[in-house]
């Protein structure tokens, strides 16, 4: 299939298996899915009554004091005790094969087209890493909640974009579903196109 450059006459010529795929909702749901719980740090710890220091004693005789009978001052019912269910790290990732991976990326990426919502340009550069040129050409593109895609991070287009509000910039090589999904318009260069086509082939 070709699809238009913007703002040219000329047409880039792509494959129909990576660019006109299907739209599997269902995978790509997982897809998502898969990728932010992989993104969770599952950091979070709390102590168990055995990992409480202190408490090796019991704290008074089991009978004849009128109060309830104790083992340890550590017993989840008193104040600076151990948690009863406590928290352990742990990994959220979720398995995904990469033929499961490459078809979601292509149902993605056809839908984006299908949709309007791939913008082609030939180069993406400004000539100084300056906002206002930055802002000026997302304007001409028609784009005010984007994701710019390059083949590899140029400094200049980084730190001309980072001051924009709901402006992304990222390496075609990194780029993950969440990305793609979340942002109105996707803008593209050649160089980065043909990139994609070998990651998504």
């Amino acid at each position: 299939m070709d699809i238009s450059i913007h703002n040219s006459k000329e047409k880039v010529s792509v494959s129909d298996d990576a660019f006109a795929a299907d739209f599997n909702e269902t995978l790509v749901h997982q897809l998502v899915v898969s990728f932010m719980s992989a993104s969770r740090s599952g950091s979070k710890a709390q102590k168990t009554r055995s990992d409480v220091s202190g408490g090796g004693a019991k704290p008074f005789r089991q009978k004849g004091t009128g109060r309830a009978r104790a083992g340890t001052i550590r017993s989840p019912l008193w104040r600076s005790g151990g948690v009863t269910f406590a928290a352990r790290p742990r990994d959220y990732s979720k398995k995904l094969n990469k033929k499961m991976y490459r078809t979601g990326m292509r149902s993605i990426v056809s839908e984006l087209i299908r949709q309007d919502r791939l913008v082609v340009v030939d180069e993406m550069s400004v000539a100084e890493p300056k906002t206002k040129l930055m802002s000026a050409k997302m304007a001409d593109l028609g784009v005010t909640k984007g994701l710019v895609l390059t083949d590899g991070l140029d400094s200049s287009v980084y730190l001309a974009a980072r001051n924009i509000p709901n402006l992304m910039v990222m390496d075609v090589a990194i780029v993950d579903p969440l990305s793609l999904v979340s942002q109105d318009k996707v803008v593209i260069d050649q160089a980065a196109l043909k990139k994609l086509e070998e990651r998504l082939s």
